[in-house]
C-alpha cells in the first residue's frame, strides 16, 4: 500500500509596493548617510608664527646700547597659550574670542620675547640672559597689556600690540615707555590677524630701539 505525502509549497508573503519603495528609500538613505559622514574629515589645525625677522633699515640704522639685557615678555595667563584671540569691538568689545582651528606656533609671549630680541641684536646691540649679565649693563624688562586682532566691523580689523617698556641700570629705573601699535589686517580672518599682530610687532620694535638711544645710560 501507497502512502502519497502531499507537501505544501511555502510562500513568502508579498509587501505591498508602498511598503517596499518605503524600504528601499530607508536603505538608500542610510547608505548615504554613512557615506557622507566617512567622507568628512575634522577640520585641520593651521599654525602661524612672525616668519623670519627680516633687516630692516630702522634696526639696523644704529646700535643704542652697546649691551643689553632683554627679559622675557611677561604677560596675561591668556597669552602663555598657543590660542589666537580676536574682539569684536562693534559688538562686544569685552569678550576675548579664540579662533577654533588656527594656533601660534608658540605662546604670544615667547614669540614676541624672540622678535624683539632679534630686532635688537640686529640694532647691533649684545643682547644678553639674565644669567650673563655683569654689574651696570642694563635690563630691560617687558609686558604686553594688548596683543588681539580687534574687528571694528565685520570686514574692517587690525591687529593691535600694547606693550609696556621699563629699563633699569644699577637696580635704578632709568626710563618706562608704553607702545600701542596697530597694524591693519588684509583679511578678516586668523590669517589676515597673524600678518597684522607681526607687523605691530616688528613697528613696536622699531620704536623701542629708537626709544633706547635717547636714554641717559652710564657707560661702564
Amino acid at each position: 500500500m501507497r502512502t502519497t505525502v502531499h507537501h505544501t509549497p511555502t510562500h513568502t508573503p508579498t509587501l505591498p509596493a508602498t511598503v517596499r519603495r518605503l524600504l528601499l528609500a530607508a536603505g538608500t538613505g542610510a547608505a548615504l548617510l554613512l557615506a557622507g559622514c566617512a567622507s568628512e574629515k575634522p577640520a585641520q589645525n593651521t599654525t602661524f608664527d612672525f616668519g623670519p625677522a627680516a633687516t630692516t633699515a630702522a634696526a639696523a640704522a644704529r646700535a643704542p646700547i652697546a649691551a643689553i639685557v632683554v627679559g622675557d615678555v611677561t604677560g596675561s595667563a591668556a597669552l602663555d597659550s598657543e590660542r589666537m584671540f580676536y574682539r569684536l569691538n562693534y559688538s562686544d568689545p569685552l569678550q576675548a574670542r579664540a579662533y577654533a582651528n588656527s594656533r601660534w606656533a608658540a605662546t604670544p609671549l615667547q614669540m614676541v620675547t624672540q622678535r624683539l630680541k632679534s630686532r635688537i641684536a640686529q640694532s647691533g646691540a649684545k643682547v644678553l640672559s639674565v644669567s650673563d649679565a655683569s654689574d651696570g649693563v642694563p635690563i630691560l624688562r617687558l609686558e604686553i597689556d594688548d596683543f588681539s586682532h580687534h574687528f571694528d566691523s565685520q570686514a574692517d580689523s587690525h591687529g593691535q600690540l600694547v606693550l609696556r617698556a621699563s629699563l633699569f641700570q644699577g637696580h635704578k629705573l632709568i626710563d618706562q615707555k608704553t607702545f600701542d601699535r596697530k597694524t591693519v589686517a588684509t583679511s578678516p580672518d586668523a590669517g589676515g590677524g597673524a600678518r597684522a599682530l607681526a607687523g605691530a610687532t616688528d613697528t613696536v620694535a622699531s620704536d623701542l630701539i629708537a626709544w633706547l638711544a635717547t636714554l641717559p645710560l652710564k657707560k661702564e
